[in-house]
């Protein structure tokens, strides 16, 4: 069954780093593009980054450019995101997605907290 695994949260100082990893299972990973969003107490879920099949594109959000990096390694079928400079207002749970066409698949997050 597909399985989409995060893990690497946790707790963090303003102006630290941390790298979240997701570990897919399930379906053909390199056929899907991936996300991470992110949820804040009481908020919607909004998109952080985005990175195509091969690797070769990426979206950020205007709030995480020039912080934070996706990346995905297919022949591990994992995608990372590494978060600097991080902010309290960075912190959420966070959510890796694969997506193709009409399929949709989620983690089940991880708790990244910004605080001194």
């Amino acid at each position: 069954q597909v399985q989409l695994v995060e893990s690497g949260g946790g707790l963090v100082q303003p102006g630290g780093s941390l790298r979240l990893s997701c570990a897919a299972s399930g379906f053909t990973f390199s056929n899907y593009a991936m996300s991470w969003y992110r949820q804040a107490p009481g908020k919607g879920r909004d998109l952080v980054a985005t990175i195509t099949t091969s690797g070769g594109r990426t979206y950020y959000g205007d709030s995480v450019k020039d912080r934070f990096t996706i990346s995905r390694d297919n022949a591990k079928y994992t995608v990372y995101l590494q978060m600097n400079s991080l902010k309290p207002e960075d912190t959420a749970v966070y959510y890796c997605n694969a997506h193709r066409s009409l399929f949709n698949y989620w983690g089940q997050g991880t708790q990244v907290t910004v605080s001194s």
